[in-house]
């Protein structure tokens, strides 16, 4: 049997969403992502197993729709996560094995800019030269944006989810321009879950924050 034929049961349609059939992968990619946003929101580690799933289900959906540069996107989400799965259990440093919430300095946000800008120049040219993209920036701009972002949630940056926040913005009409009608939904409430856990992050670092100065008094 070949990787085609084990895939195709997928790629089959579930239910008809404004007259358009939605698929088992938008399906479970809508479940998995919506899971995987939950779950970083409140800071619990099986976010990072949750999103490779994520992952390797929009990359069929992606592929399929002609959103070239987030079908790769996801590969490079799947690195991420290892990553971040690592750094979560493992960055806190000297006597704490849990990473804990910081602000993004002005040096990442320097290099984030840079990188943020050149990415999507070069995907542009790379999509708009290489493949039959109809939305060839538009696709770059939210690769890049979710790169950035990507970085900072694995970095536990609170301004991750501003990115975040971002990047779904662009995402809910370009891929409803896309016929993805039901993965539009899903980035609506991505937008809801990023601000939830902007609030989330935020109170915890001003938690932390008003503890570091009563532990330096004792």
């Amino acid at each position: 049997m070949s990787l085609a034929e084990i895939l195709d049961p997928l790629q089959q349609p579930l239910v008809t969403v404004l007259d358009t059939p939605v698929s088992w992968t938008e399906v479970l990619g809508f479940g998995s992502g919506a899971l995987c946003v939950w779950l970083v929101a409140r800071q619990h580690l099986a976010n990072w197993p949750i999103g490779i799933a994520n992952n390797l289900f929009f990359i069929l959906l992606f592929t399929q729709a002609g959103l070239y540069a987030d079908a790769g996107l996801q590969i490079v989400f799947i690195t991420l996560a290892a990553y971040g799965w690592w750094t979560w259990t493992h960055g806190g440093g000297p006597g704490t094995s849990v990473l804990p919430v910081r602000r993004t300095t002005r040096t990442e946000w320097a290099w984030l800019l840079a990188a943020g800008v050149v990415g999507t120049a070069a995907i542009t040219l790379l999509l708009s030269r290489a493949t039959d993209s109809t939305v060839p920036f538009w696709d770059a701009l939210t690769t890049s944006l979710s790169l950035m972002a990507t970085y900072g949630q694995c970095r536990k940056r609170l301004e991750s989810w501003w990115l975040w926040i971002a990047a779904d913005v662009v995402y809910i009409p370009l891929y409803a321009h896309k016929g993805l009608y039901l993965t539009s939904l899903l980035y609506v409430g991505f937008l809801a879950l990023c601000i939830l856990g902007l609030r989330n992050w935020h109170r915890d670092l001003t938690a932390r924050t008003a503890r570091t100065p009563e532990a330096a008094a004792v």
